[in-house]
């Protein structure tokens, strides 16, 4: 795109306006953008617990990785001079997102050139129901124009640190670099958890390579041909991957043991971050729905809803892994997507990944339907959510269930984008099969 860098600038310059009133904002407190895993203000609790010879995980407040603790710990302490260190912070999300952003360029470049190949192969034009756009460039400024994302890298959080290791890992995958995806995939995986499910789309791209048309499509074309036209399964630079996602994982567990050194160690950790998640301990408003069920829910059936609660995710993965074989990527993105809406504490940092790696597949997707109800959906839930946190926290005129309800809209949004999307891709690839049987 001609205008992408002045774009990507703009984009940018807006976020270094709105740092010095980032604070006046209030982002830091709003249930929407920060999470108890992702909050920066139980970061700077735990880095004073720690630097207090405390374990930072005593008490209830810190329940992020103690990587993180040495990495944007000593940004949290107040300064002399007595200048605000959320802005410190905040500057370097500024940079974690353009980071993001041109990485979510890269995949986007990968995936056209890919493209271009297969229909190369097939001796297809781009199919008729194509924008023509280019899904790279529109991808990346989705991300960095989403108010999502602004709000989450002004908002006093750690989601854009995740965002970025997500992004990482799919790039390094798309790109064939072991170490960089794995190291991304580990990281991810460290901070938040619910990346560990991309394994299996990572994995494909280390297999299969990016996306491209389903294989049959090519056998379809030439039976008698095989090689390059033909996509199969390459083992080396799976097995390549598979280790040096052995050798970070065990980088990052020496590197938190050691940070640790002196406390309970590594099970208070897992204990503490992992054991969180899926136990879902902590029941304070969020846009999700498993607070108010699970402070709803008797507590005899706790641990039987938690478990169907988090397989409900499981259960999904093989399904689309077999029918989405043949595109990775966009298998990443259904992934993030059903984590995001099934999650114990989801946040707009989430929508804000997925929403730009959507945009990835803008021509494969021209044809979905409710696109226009999807966004003004999205839109009414972003503009409704503080407004009924306001009136049941602040005014007093309402009740759990007025936020409640948004949080179930919000949650019906992201599954009918889940489930056009993937219909919109099937379709077409029933139709480049069309196409291929009419030339």
């Amino acid at each position: 795109m001609r205008w992408f860098w002045l774009l990507a600038s703009a984009a940018v310059a807006l976020r270094l306006l709105l740092v010095p009133f980032a604070g006046n904002l209030n982002l830091g407190s709003r249930p929407e953008v920060v999470t108890p895993v992702t909050s920066l203000r139980r970061l700077a609790e735990g880095y004073w617990l720690k630097q207090s010879s405390l374990s930072p995980y005593a008490g209830s407040m810190y329940h992020g990785s103690p990587l993180l603790l040495i990495m944007l710990g000593p940004l949290t302490v107040k300064r002399n001079d007595g200048e605000p260190t959320h802005i410190v912070c905040s500057l370097i999300f500024v940079l974690v997102d353009l980071c993001t952003a041109l990485l979510i360029r890269a995949i986007g470049q990968k995936l056209e050139l890919t493209n271009r190949k297969s229909l190369k192969l097939l001796k297809l034009s781009k199919p008729s129901d194509s924008f023509g756009v280019d899904a790279a460039d529109i991808s990346s400024l989705i991300y960095l124009w989403n108010p999502f994302s602004i709000m989450t890298c002004l908002g006093s959080c750690t989601s854009p640190i995740d965002n970025l290791m997500v992004v990482l890992a799919i790039y390094g995958a798309c790109s064939r670099i072991a170490p960089l995806a794995a190291f991304g995939w580990v990281m991810a995986t460290h901070f938040s958890l619910y990346p560990a499910i991309l394994i299996i789309p990572v994995l494909l791209l280390f297999g299969y390579g990016p996306d491209a048309p389903p294989s049959k499509l090519f056998k379809e074309k030439s039976p008698h041909t095989t090689g390059s036209s033909v996509r199969i399964l390459s083992w080396p630079p799976i097995l390549q991957f598979l280790v040096w996602a052995a050798i970070w994982f065990c980088y990052v567990l020496l590197l938190s043991i050691i940070s640790l050194k002196g406390f309970d160690g590594l099970y208070e950790m897992l204990k503490k971050t992992h054991g969180f998640i899926l136990a879902v301990e902590d029941l304070s408003p969020n846009i999700g729905v498993m607070w108010y069920f699970f402070a709803e829910v008797f507590e005899f059936f706790r641990v039987f809803f938690l478990i169907v609660f988090h397989v409900n995710i499981l259960y999904m993965i093989s399904p689309l892994a077999i029918r989405l074989m043949h595109r990775p990527c966009f298998l990443a993105f259904v992934y993030i997507a059903i984590s995001s809406m099934l999650k114990s504490y989801p946040s707009v940092g989430d929508a804000a990944l997925y929403l730009s790696l959507l945009g990835l597949f803008a021509n494969e997707l021209a044809e979905m339907k409710f696109s226009f109800f999807l966004f003004c959906g999205y839109i009414g839930v972003s503009l409704l959510s503080p407004v009924m946190h306001n009136l049941w926290i602040w005014r007093g005129t309402g009740n759990a269930n007025f936020y409640f309800a948004t949080g179930l809209a919000y949650t019906s949004l992201q599954t009918v984008l889940v489930v056009e999307s993937v219909s919109a891709m099937l379709n077409h690839d029933r139709m480049l099969r069309k196409e291929l049987k009419k030339a």
